[in-house]
């Protein structure tokens, strides 16, 4: 199974109802990407209302880059260029040479080449 990390807002300053609507749109994509056959990592999903907790942010971000370094694709949420977070992860699966699609243009998983692990 091909591997993609989803990536797109998470955080919202006007709220917490604003952050649960990013929270299912990525769901949302998710299953769909699931459906077509990826191994989707939708961190929205996984850290859903962790935030506030003894946690320090710094640890899931750190650890959605660990993701992406084991991804074959990253995908890109709609409005993915308002949120500062999406557009490093972005900028570090291009470093890395993951190719980047943007939802919902993104290609069936057996055209998506293997990264080597």
């Amino acid at each position: 199974m091909k591997r993609c990390y989803l990536a797109g807002p998470y955080r919202d300053s006007r709220g917490e109802w604003f952050v649960q609507q990013n929270i299912e749109h990525a769901g949302e994509v998710a299953r769909k990407l699931w459906r077509d056959g990826f191994s989707v990592m939708c961190p929205h999903k996984n850290t859903s209302f962790y935030g506030g907790t003894d946690i320090p942010d710094q640890i899931w971000l750190d650890g959605d880059l660990e993701w992406i370094k084991v991804s074959d694709i990253l995908v890109l949420m709609p409005d993915w260029e308002r949120s500062s977070g999406t557009r490093a992860e972005k900028e570090f699966a291009e470093k890395l040479g993951i190719p980047v699609y943007v939802w919902p243009n993104v290609p069936r998983p057996e055209d998506v080449q293997e990264r080597t692990k």
